[in-house]
């Protein structure tokens, strides 16, 4: 029999789904941070501008989906978070915006800006938003100054369950080291996977030089991010949920979700062994360049991980510093059992929507993009 918390588990599980795809899909964002530091060229910069445009929509469309997944099945995560950190998504949003309109205007004819100002666009999306990103995932494990206090609705004059306390609108996220630090470690995962895809997409020797060089040295520092993140995320104390339902600190919290998920556990182990093949075999076998294809599937397991460590065996998922007991759980932020059994069976269809994507995504990219293509084909 279907359970109400099966139903909550469920869709935590749909929700870390979707966040892993859509952190791989943010290597568009990671290919544009490359537009300068690999293109070395007008032809260079202008072959990975084509490359990234083909997919820029699929990264925007999957997170509005993230976003409507969680206000569908968590929505007091969605009125707790973008109603008191509104400005982090504001400028996540932004940077979006920046990015659809250089991708649409910088070869107009009357473009009073030049190529270069949309593309700078181009590149303060490509390191904003992951940044924002990440750093706004990272408050699911220090928390957040906010108080929720359910009885509220019956108010008339105002019915606001969810209060945030400050006046910083959410930026106070950066005030903590871990939460830029898991930040900056996104961007630098973004920037690799960039450098894989165009390394798989676009056929130019000198173009793919420069990127193994970009490769190599926002792999290392990924390397070196990840291991201050995780160095931290494993000895910090965490925001656990009693059997009656109390938040309470736990030490070795997370540490503890990991070895008593071993499902988990093996999920992160094979998506790290994924991530690092695809970077290795691309480095360092002779004319491979099929990195992307390794590195995709690893990108998408570690996230699913991480996100299962938040919100699964106990854990307030979106901890309050302010009061811990308005910390968010799947089981008091959640819709209700009818709502969830109807998303669920809407849901059913997600594997079919994936293999149509995934097939016109091969037929896209089933010819790599050359310079001689500049020459016959539209370009952004």
């Amino acid at each position: 029999m279907i359970t109400y918390e099966f139903l909550q588990q469920y869709w935590w599980f749909l929700i870390a789904l979707l966040g892993g795809l859509l952190v791989f899909l943010l290597f568009v964002q990671g290919g544009n941070a490359l537009i300068f530091l690999a293109g070395k060229t007008e032809d260079q910069r202008q072959l990975i501008i084509n490359s990234t445009g083909r997919k820029w929509e699929l990264t925007f469309t999957t997170l509005v989906t993230f976003g409507g997944a969680f206000f569908a099945s968590f929505p007091l995560f969605y009125s707790t978070s973008f109603g008191g950190a509104y400005w982090v998504w504001i400028l996540i949003l932004i940077t979006f915006v920046f990015q659809a309109v250089s991708y649409e205007f910088q070869g107009k004819a009357g473009n009073l800006l030049g190529k270069n100002a949309f593309r700078w666009f181009l590149t303060l999306n490509g390191c904003l938003a992951p940044l924002l990103i990440g750093t706004a995932v990272g408050t699911f494990f220090t928390g957040s100054a906010f108080i929720v206090n359910k009885n509220a609705v019956a108010n008339v004059g105002a019915p606001v369950i969810s209060r945030w306390i400050g006046e910083w609108g959410g930026l106070e996220a950066v005030l903590n080291p871990f939460n830029v630090c898991f930040g900056l470690m996104v961007t630098l995962l973004t920037v690799s996977l960039g450098a894989l895809y165009l390394l798989n997409n676009i056929d130019d020797k000198p173009l793919s030089a420069q990127l193994r060089k970009a490769l190599v040295r926002s792999f290392v520092a990924f390397l070196i991010v990840l291991v201050v993140v995780l160095a931290q995320l494993l000895t910090m104390d965490g925001f656990g949920v009693n059997a009656d339902g109390q938040v309470a600190m736990m030490p070795y919290k997370y540490l503890h979700n990991l070895l008593q998920m071993p499902i988990v556990l093996v999920l992160f182990l094979v998506g790290a062994v994924l991530v690092v093949a695809g970077v290795a075999l691309t480095l360092f076998k002779q004319g491979f360049n099929r990195g992307i294809w390794f590195s995709a599937p690893g990108t998408v397991f570690v996230v699913m991980a991480v996100f299962m460590i938040a919100g699964y065996n106990g854990t307030a998922y979106y901890p309050s510093t302010a009061d811990l007991q308005s910390s968010l759980t799947l089981s008091n932020s959640s819709s209700s059992e009818f709502t969830l059994t109807a998303m669920s069976i809407v849901s059913l269809i997600i594997p079919f929507v994936i293999a149509y994507i995934a097939y016109f995504w091969y037929k896209m990219d089933v010819l790599s993009i050359t310079s001689a293509e500049l020459k016959s084909s539209d370009k952004y």
